[in-house]
């Protein structure tokens, strides 16, 4: 059956290098990928998918399905496509959502035998806003039995873990006044800022490993000789867990607080981005997707240990339904996610035979787990554990 299953990519092969390279050479912001949106979506009802459009109010983001109308397991995977601002698809996106819809194309033409079906989710904005974390929350993964992306990189990577992430804005309002000629009438609220950053270096030696706090300034004021009335200051705090970084993020706000305290300046805490949760790894499904690659001729020592860092919303779905993010290799020399190198390489076409080979090992792990009763339950009775 495997073979059968394989022989589907050969049918639209081309197709799908077209389509990498129209998201690829056309570059989206978060939330403003139309383009992308509007050509996966149209790709997926040609091939008798169902399609949702404008899910959980966000215009870029869609719910495909392809329902055999026989009981069994329903199987999602992910695409993305949005890109990073100057560098276009540096992170490899456009090799990600079109992943995600071959896989699901392909499994599709196998499940009027197997029975189940066939998901396959838009997710906008995982570079910032990201879309899973909405969904998640809405219950829009709650009814499956596996969600299954794959993620682009110089190396065969399996599944791991990832940084739970909080993204804090402090804003301080001060007085301004003139810096020479009457300082002491003015409330100086980029002092605050930096009293913030200072409070947190300070913090760094009483947190655990696993923890990072990194910010930056956006706005501390326009003029060296008036003191600035208003100043913000972005962070992310990331750490293993969602509950460790529930108390790392409390400390991080007293920091800013006593900066307040200190200085003058009135305070407002907000989130300007949404809180991703920390990645678990089904490791039954995540041995699947392995398997899948071994079959597909990959050389079992090319596959190494994930080793975590950033964060995904991925983690979001992890902790609603069984998920893998393992990363396909899609060049033979090092490259660095969100560099103008890792751009190319998503553009070229040995970047979109790597994609394929991950396209190809999600469908297996599919058909696998359609197919593999065992396998299925080995999956749940992890999530009880």
């Amino acid at each position: 059956m495997s073979t059968t299953l394989l022989s589907h990519f050969e049918d639209f092969k081309e197709h799908m290098y077209e389509i990498s390279q129209y998201i690829g050479k056309n570059p989206e912001l978060g939330n403003e990928e139309f383009k992308a949106c509007e050509i996966l979506t149209k790709t997926l009802k040609e091939y008798g998918f169902q399609v949702k459009a404008n899910i959980v109010d966000q215009p870029t983001a869609f719910e495909a399905v392809y329902d055999s109308g026989k009981p069994g397991p329903r199987i999602a995977f992910m695409s993305e496509y949005d890109a990073l601002p100057e560098i276009g698809h540096a992170c490899g996106h456009n090799l990600i959502g079109t992943m995600g819809m071959a896989a699901g194309i392909a499994l599709s033409k196998e499940v009027s035998r197997t029975g189940g079906a066939v998901y396959v989710y838009g997710t906008p904005a995982e570079e910032t806003r990201g879309a899973k974390v909405t969904m998640a929350e809405q219950g829009i993964f709650d009814h499956l039995d596996a969600a299954i992306m794959c993620h682009p990189s110089s190396n065969y990577r399996e599944s791991g873990s990832s940084l739970a992430m909080d993204a804090i804005e402090f804003a301080f309002t001060g007085k301004t006044a003139h810096a020479a000629a009457a300082p002491e009438e003015g409330i100086n609220a980029l002092d605050a800022v930096i009293q913030t950053f200072n409070g947190i270096n300070a913090l760094r030696q009483h947190v655990t490993p696993d923890v990072r706090i990194h910010g930056v300034i956006p706005e501390g004021g326009k003029a060296a000789n008036v003191v600035p009335d208003y100043a913000v200051a972005h962070f992310y705090v990331r750490a293993s867990t969602r509950d460790s970084v529930n108390q790392v993020v409390e400390k991080v706000k007293n920091c800013a607080k006593g900066a307040a305290l200190a200085t003058g300046a009135q305070l407002s805490i907000s989130n300007y981005e949404y809180s991703y949760d920390n990645m678990i790894t089904n490791n039954a499904l995540s041995d699947a997707f392995t398997e899948s690659l071994l079959e597909l001729g990959v050389d079992k020592k090319e596959i190494k240990e994930k080793v975590g860092g950033g964060s995904l919303d991925m983690g979001n779905v992890s902790h609603k339904v069984p998920s893998i993010h393992p990363y396909i290799k899609i060049s033979e020399t090092p490259i660095i996610g969100h560099t103008r190198e890792f751009r190319d390489a998503s553009l070229s076409r040995s970047g979109f035979e790597g994609m394929y080979t991950g396209a190809k090992a999600m469908a297996l792990t599919g058909l696998r787990i359609l197919t593999d009763e065992s396998l299925l339950e080995d999956i749940k009775l992890e999530c009880k554990a």
